[in-house]
């Protein structure tokens, strides 16, 4: 045994009476280190007001998704894109661009269309959140998704669940949509196949269907 060894040795057996040995101490503070605490905010008072600062570990996350109570620890940084394909298993909004510039993960926020990449998941906690998978009521597809059926409004698909819910979010603010509002409302949504005329016959076929209904009421 080399010289240079014994002091190593003997700091081992002083740890080793003392109940916990170097290495088995190393091997605790891995584990501290990989494992992320599950911590609540921290409150700070900023210009008289309590302002909650969240992070950098895990924190408790309640969204309110499709009518349903969903609850999950996630760091501050999640998106509700990656909280909703990721953690809770609704994929139907698609990570493509993830930086806002396609809409393929287009949801309804309190009805408004929004970029689930560009929202984070503790933001999005007291709003209710639509999806695709949320529009629809046992086998009946929604009207919207029946009418891009009907008009053949899709490729590849992958686009097509964005699209959909961004156009419920037109209909519902426009029944009678015109052609500019049907391209004004269409803008942040990015098709690379190029379904955009189907897309348009579409909006027009529901706008056409609640017309006579409305006059019936009249």
């Amino acid at each position: 045994m080399r010289e240079d060894e014994t002091p190593i040795l003997e700091e081992e057996g002083e740890a080793a009476r003392e109940g916990v040995s170097r290495r088995d101490f190393l091997k605790l503070g891995a584990v501290a280190v990989t494992v992320p605490a599950v911590v609540g905010p921290t409150v700070l008072t900023v210009e008289g007001q309590d302002v909650a600062m969240y992070g950098p570990g895990k924190t408790p996350v309640t969204l309110n998704v499709n009518g349903k109570t969903l609850k999950a620890d996630l760091e501050p940084r999640v998106t509700l894109l990656d909280a909703l394909r990721d953690d809770f298993e609704i994929t139907g909004a698609k990570r493509v661009c993830d930086r806002g510039a396609c809409g393929a993960c287009t949801v309804l926020m309190d009805n408004k269309p929004v970029y689930a990449c560009s929202v984070l998941a503790i933001d999005a906690q007291g709003h209710n959140i639509t999806t695709i998978e949320g529009m629809t009521a046992g086998p009946e597809l929604h009207p919207v998704s029946k009418a891009f059926v009907a008009n053949d409004a899709q490729q590849c698909g992958f686009c097509t669940p964005g699209f959909i819910v961004a156009s419920k979010a037109l209909f519902d603010r426009h029944p009678h949509p015109t052609h500019e509002q049907v391209v004004k409302g269409l803008a942040g949504n990015f098709c690379r196949c190029g379904t955009y005329f189907g897309m348009r016959g579409a909006m027009g076929q529901l706008g056409a269907q609640a017309r006579p209904a409305e006059k019936g009421g009249e």
